[in-house]
């Protein structure tokens, strides 16, 4: 309410309103509008019988006049508008948060750019491990065809091996001539 941010930013209400009605442009509907004479009279009511919330002199404010409310925008927008200490601290404060906030999103989105390169590595990086696993498998399936086919050449000559060492139980034929022998 204007009240309160008047009593916030140190100055009057009436000073408020008169910098408000003076810088219109920089306050559209969504920084600020003008409570109707039903919800003033709403709200003082509901403040008047809570006693949470206290109202900053609403007796001083005349019937008819009733005030503006602020979203944070147009409280924000208020402290450029004011001349008070308290509104150019303000001022000051938001426009180093401001400051802040795009130094963070330019770290973040340098962040994200650096988390991309390494997403691209490492799904490179995946593709070549894929491509070594494969050849590898190749190699493999190669390797046991060749092993196989090797074992299979082994086996041939020992079995010919087996052949040549089996002893023949016939015996030779002696070459040459027979001698007799005479007894």
């Amino acid at each position: 309410m204007d009240y309160d941010l008047a009593a916030i930013y140190g100055v009057e209400t009436r000073t408020l309103n008169q910098a408000v009605k003076r810088n219109m442009e920089r306050f559209p509907q969504d920084f600020m509008f003008k409570l109707t004479e039903e919800e003033w009279f709403a709200l003082v009511q509901k403040i008047s019988m809570s006693s949470q919330i206290v109202i900053t002199y609403p007796e001083k404010r005349p019937k008819k006049a009733t005030p503006y409310a602020f979203t944070e925008h147009g409280a924000v927008m208020l402290a450029s508008v004011l001349r008070s200490p308290s509104a150019v601290q303000m001022s000051v404060m938001v426009t180093r948060a401001f400051i802040a906030m795009r130094q963070a999103l330019s770290s973040m989105l340098s962040y994200d750019l650096k988390i991309e390169q390494l997403s691209r590595k490492v799904d490179q990086l995946n593709a070549h491990v894929e491509g070594i696993l494969h050849d590898q498998n190749d190699i493999n399936q190669s390797q046991s065809q060749f092993n196989s086919e090797l074992a299979l050449q082994i086996e041939i000559i020992n079995d010919a091996l087996d052949q040549l060492r089996e002893k023949k139980t016939e015996p030779d034929n002696p070459i040459g001539f027979k001698v007799q022998r005479q007894e």
